[in-house]
């Protein structure tokens, strides 16, 4: 049997990032800042953060006709990506995305989405093929809900885990055709309705989501790690201590790694440790896409980890 496929479908962002040492107070103006161009996009961040963990990765998303989207096209097939259903759109710009960073890792971000919103119905409807072929869908929400939820209904069977990045309403009949759904605490709170999920009560808001009809959920709570409520396996998974440069695509690099390593056959509880280190690993870097790591840094950093 050959390794098993993940398909991809997202967001794909040319991110202009500004590093400072804070970030400013409303109406203020922070001067000697550092500027990078980099990519970015929930979508494309997840799919190089795969390919990049060693798995074999098909994206679907599209892009403007611009120099920004055969940039990002070029440097998806530079990770191995498969970029056949890359889908290029005249005349819109390609999606966009403004960060800034504070000297503690902290970020605004603002997204002006452009051709991410023209990922519509006939899109899905071209990559049936592809579809049946993979073995395992990750999805995130910087594209159009319809198509969200279109995509769900397409693909209901296969094994799919959802990112609910950035937090949108799904009903309940979508949800039930999620296999494995990560949030995190903010996110949790949006979709349970419970306030304040915390450590004291994840357990609670798992519930609700379960009632809801997700089979797994893995709740991320930042340093103090992730809650996985599922039938295999309820419990936490530590987080690993490092000093965060920038924490922008932290939990892209997670879902990505995820996706990865239970293609590889992991058990959940241990594609959450590893994920939780490619996390890590992600932000004591710069920008989104350079910051992911490759299957080697992350297993050297479990190594090294399991050796203290």
């Amino acid at each position: 049997m050959g390794k098993k496929r993940i398909l991809v479908i997202g967001s794909s962002n040319v991110d202009l990032i500004m590093k400072m040492e804070r970030l400013p107070e409303k109406g203020e103006t922070v001067t000697d800042s550092d500027f990078m161009q980099t990519f970015g996009g929930k979508g494309a961040n997840q799919a190089v953060a795969a390919a990049r963990s060693g798995g074999s990765v098909t994206f679907v998303s599209c892009v403007g006709n611009d120099h920004y989207g055969s940039s990002m096209i070029g440097n998806y097939k530079n990770d191995g990506i498969d970029t056949r259903h890359v889908f290029t759109v005249p005349g819109i710009p390609s999606g966009t995305a403004l960060i800034m960073i504070g000297g503690d890792g902290d970020y605004y971000l603002s997204v002006a989405p452009g051709a991410n919103y023209e990922l519509k119905k006939k899109h899905i409807d071209q990559i049936h093929e592809v579809i049946a072929e993979s073995d395992i869908l990750l999805l995130q929400c910087e594209i159009l809900t319809e198509t969200l939820e279109y995509i769900l209904e397409t693909t209901n069977g296969k094994i799919i885990i959802l990112n609910l990045a950035p937090a949108k309403p799904l009903d309940d009949h979508h949800l039930k055709m999620v296999s494995i759904l990560v949030v995190n605490e903010t996110e949790a709170q949006f979709i349970s309705g419970i306030t304040n999920v915390d450590h004291e009560n994840v357990s609670r808001a798992a519930g609700v989501l379960h009632d809801k009809g997700v089979k797994t959920v893995i709740i991320t709570l930042g340093i103090k790690g992730s809650y996985i409520s599922s039938k295999e396996y309820t419990g936490y998974v530590d987080a690993f201590p490092v000093k965060a440069l920038d924490a922008t695509a932290a939990g892209d690099v997670y879902c990505g790694n995820l996706a990865a390593r239970l293609a590889d056959g992991l058990s959940l509880e241990d594609a959450v440790k590893s994920a939780s280190a490619a996390s890590a690993i992600c932000v004591t870097r710069l920008g989104a896409q350079p910051s992911a790591p490759s299957k080697k840094e992350i297993d050297d950093f479990l190594m090294d980890f399991s050796l203290l």
